[in-house]
């Protein structure tokens, strides 16, 4: 039973498409607040692509 399992590649291409999403609402959003939502969100994925830049 397989289903719902993914190999790393497409794991990680999922993680950067959520990341990249939320780059762009962060970029949308005028309420300060959200913006700052997104953007700890990208962070937090930013570190899982690329550790080593953190």
């Amino acid at each position: 039973m397989t289903d719902g399992v993914v190999d790393s590649d497409e794991l990680l291409r999922r993680i950067r498409l959520a990341r990249d999403w939320a780059r762009q609402q962060e970029e949308r959003r005028t309420d300060e607040g959200t913006a700052e939502t997104y953007r700890v969100v990208r962070e937090v994925l930013d570190v899982i692509v690329d550790p080593s830049h953190h």
